[in-house]
């Protein structure tokens, strides 16, 4: 038998600082610590620069060093990997700025509000109320003010959450023609309507049914659910289109019948993001302020009755007492606190839900 003579495989070069095994057409790739690097040393760069130039600041250091750092990284990318690469670094490196720069206000809006909301924030601040106290005194508490920010959220949602859903689930799975196409309009339409008319809308209903001295925590659970219903129905909408057809076939394969269909299948797989939406709702209008001062008011102790009698919500008592000064301005940084813990805590219990019933594909 004759041997046929066997033409050697080249080596491929393997390991992470290979081009050729990463698809570079042979080009090294940039060590992980490069990147790293170079953003030291352009603070450092920045610093020196701005030492001799003018009083270095954190902003100004932190600017430069920006810059710097992306034009050197996206220079020493081109040099080493190629163009493609460095597009890669440059589109990635602007993406995580703009991440950088959205968290800014919102780091610095949580530690202010931590900062002067911690001054009198307390197991006495959140369980006393306002009976008694006048003036510039310190004493006083939000306690009241959390009953009722807890009863006419919970009543809007009571309202808004049901009508939100069944709505979009109509839209979805049985709108079809002029009417759908209505009441998607009016949706839109809802959706950016200013909170003060919302306010109006109530506080002009309940005057012309029981008159113009009538005030409960039912007026503003109204008035914030015309706010909330539009957010629910939008939310909802497009987490039920986001199931697929084949879950909806395969059951009337089988001979489930539409209503079944949805109940079981449909809302089942969607529940995650139906949840959610329904917390955004809530986030969205748990601290609305001018509503509530036209149809709830504000009062100094606890009511408890929906139906009867003014109430204190949260936003307001922190207009309210920010509004008198002294004194009042930290009780109202510390009652924004306590908004914060509160829409945190909603957003922990909506994600526990989400985990324990969601379908186990999408967990």
């Amino acid at each position: 038998m004759t041997t046929l003579p066997l033409t050697p495989t080249p080596a491929v070069p393997t390991g992470p600082g290979r081009g050729a095994a990463s698809g570079t057409s042979g080009r090294t790739r940039l060590q992980r610590w490069v990147p790293w690097a170079v953003a030291g040393g352009s603070v450092v760069v920045a610093f020196l620069v701005l030492l001799v130039a003018a009083t270095p600041t954190v902003a100004s250091v932190v600017a430069l060093a920006a810059v710097t750092y992306l034009v050197v990284l996206t220079v020493v990318s081109r040099v080493v990997e190629g163009p493609r690469w460095a597009t890669d670094r440059l589109a990635t490196t602007l993406v995580t700025f703009a991440f950088g720069i959205a968290l800014i206000p919102l780091i610095s809006l949580l530690w202010t509000v931590v900062s002067k909301g911690a001054k009198v924030f307390g197991p006495t601040f959140l369980n006393t109320n306002m009976v008694g106290v006048f003036g510039d005194m310190t004493e006083g508490g939000v306690y009241h003010a959390i009953v009722g920010t807890v009863l006419v959220t919970a009543a809007a949602a009571v309202i808004s959450v049901p009508i939100g859903i069944l709505t979009a689930i109509y839209l979805v799975e049985y709108g079809r023609g002029p009417m759908a196409k209505g009441i998607t309009f009016l949706v839109d339409v809802m959706t950016g309507i200013p909170s003060i008319v919302a306010g109006l809308f109530a506080f002009s209903l309940f005057t012309l049914i029981f008159g113009p001295a009538y005030r409960a925590g039912i007026m503003g659970a109204v008035a914030l659910s015309v706010l909330m219903t539009p957010v629910v129905i939008r939310s909802v909408e497009e987490m039920l289109r986001l199931v697929p057809n084949e879950l909806r076939e395969a059951a009337y394969a089988l001979g489930v019948p539409k209503w079944l269909t949805i109940i079981k299948v449909v809302l089942r797989t969607a529940i995650a993001g139906i949840v959610t939406g329904v917390m955004l709702a809530v986030a969205r209008v748990i601290g609305e302020t001018a509503p509530l001062l036209l149809t709830v008011g504000i009062i100094t102790k606890v009511n408890w009755d929906l139906f009867d009698g003014r109430m204190t919500t949260l936003p307001v008592y922190a207009y309210n007492q920010y509004s008198q000064g002294g004194a009042g301005v930290d009780r109202a940084w510390a009652a924004a606190l306590t908004l914060i813990l509160i829409v945190m805590l909603l957003n922990v219990v909506a994600r526990l839900i989400s985990k324990f019933f969601s379908p186990k594909a999408s967990r």
